[in-house]
């Protein structure tokens, strides 16, 4: 088995670290306390911080103990790195909420209930119970507003016309840093991780702790994970990709690591999945020799379809992808087929209609897939329309026995062009 710093360093996931040797050999030799910490300001993590959390998987499978660390009280202030703008503060009881809901989720991935080989920490506990001239006095004094304004998380905002940044995000870096102190004093804790975007604030904690304990503590930042083209990571047009399946199915969610354009993939496949390096070695191979095939991508979108919501859901993903275009789709349970769909363009048609009877000719304009009866007509002529994957006769009549889970008609233009006719009235089925 490689060693962990080489390992982290070929997957990609170094990018600064402070004192680089003695972390390696310390990672590599000695049993370390790593954490990472989420803020939680939604309901649920995203596909956007899969990275740390795949690191700090990484980290208690190579013998380390590992910390996720809530912050139910940074999350009531809010980090600015990476923003350009300040956030909104949340209440206490939506925190409470999101704190609960993402406390489970991070569990669940790390697979905390192990036997001492995670811990979930909520900052609330120490932050809560502060009082502000005790702390101003035994931490902000350590604090150089010098220092302070030349990290990039502050100087990005102190420079932009239309931006600023209030003392309630400025102190930001204090908190986090008091958070590394609390941690190493409570658990050992010596390492702290994260994004590229948090280097000043670690570099803050590490200092931190060598002036008030005299004691050593490192950082390692992994680089901000960017797709090739310039855009967001973790974004669709439907918005982010969550982890919790209500909000993102675990189709959808499939589908969103099997989309990959092939420039991104080998990174993915080393970033986010546990597969070894021969593995992934041999899926950029058979990338660049036949990427047509998409093998990478649909190793990758399994990988981590997997990871998150399960191999049962996984497997169900799988399969909805492959026969959502064919006569199969008819075979999807009633769930599968709602995430299977949730992203398709859809249009409600009264369950009356397809009672009476409803010519394709019309639901094919009525769904835009033609522009007029004519257009339907013709490439009802050409053979160029299904119906819930079958080809359909120039006289097809849809009728309420087509609406699959007495839900959907599937409509499908040529080869990938689909249209879900979703009807009102059709049955308490799965919503979608």
């Amino acid at each position: 088995m490689p060693l962990l710093f080489e390992e982290l360093s070929w997957r990609g996931l170094v990018h600064q670290a402070t004192d680089p040797a003695v972390l390696a050999q310390r990672l590599d030799h000695d049993r370390v306390t790593g954490y990472i910490g989420f803020d939680p300001t939604a309901g649920s993590l995203h596909v956007g911080h899969l990275q740390q959390l795949c690191t700090l998987r990484r980290l208690r499978a190579a013998g380390h103990r590992a910390i996720a660390l809530v912050g139910g009280g940074t999350g009531m202030i809010g980090d600015p790195s990476g923003k350009s703008e300040e956030r909104n503060l949340l209440s206490v009881e939506e925190l409470e909420a999101n704190r609960a809901a993402i406390g489970r989720q991070v569990s669940s991935f790390l697979d905390a209930d192990g036997p001492g080989t995670a811990l979930i920490v909520d900052n609330a506990e120490w932050l809560g119970s502060a009082l502000l001239l005790e702390f101003l006095r035994d931490v902000g004094k350590h604090f150089s507003v010098n220092e302070m304004i030349r990290k990039d998380s502050v100087r990005n905002r102190l420079e932009g016309r239309e931006q600023s940044l209030s003392f309630t995000e400025f102190s930001y870096m204090l908190l986090q840093s008091w958070d590394f102190v609390q941690l190493h004093d409570r658990y050992g804790c010596d390492l702290q991780l994260g994004g590229s975007d948090q280097w000043g604030n670690i570099t803050e904690g590490v200092d931190l702790i060598r002036r008030l304990r005299g004691a050593t503590a490192h950082g390692l930042t992994s680089p901000l994970v960017t797709k090739s083209d310039g855009t967001k990571f973790g974004k669709t047009e439907s918005g982010a990709v969550w982890l919790d399946p209500s909000r993102t199915s675990p189709y959808a969610f499939y589908q969103f690591w099997l989309r990959t354009p092939d420039a991104d993939t080998g990174p993915y496949l080393r970033r986010f999945t546990t597969l070894d390096r021969a593995r992934i070695e041999e899926l950029e191979t058979s990338l660049a020799e036949h990427p047509e095939r998409r093998e990478a991508q649909r190793a990758l979108a399994m990988e981590m379809t997997g990871m998150v919501h399960g191999a049962a859901e996984a497997g169900r993903a799988e399969a909805a992808s492959a026969v959502l275009f064919t006569d199969r789709i008819a075979d999807l349970d009633a769930a599968t087929m709602a995430g299977a769909l949730g992203d398709a363009p859809s249009t409600g048609v009264d369950r009356g209609l397809l009672d009476a009877g409803l010519p394709l000719v019309e639901a094919l304009r009525l769904s835009g897939l033609a522009g007029s009866n004519r257009d339907a007509r013709q490439l009802l002529a050409q053979g160029a329309v299904y119906v819930n994957g079958v080809r359909a006769a120039e006289d097809r009549v849809l009728a309420f026995t087509d609406a699959l889970h007495s839900r959907w008609v599937v409509l499908r233009k040529g080869r990938a062009n689909q249209h879900v006719l979703v009807v009102a009235g059709g049955g308490s089925s799965t919503p979608g």
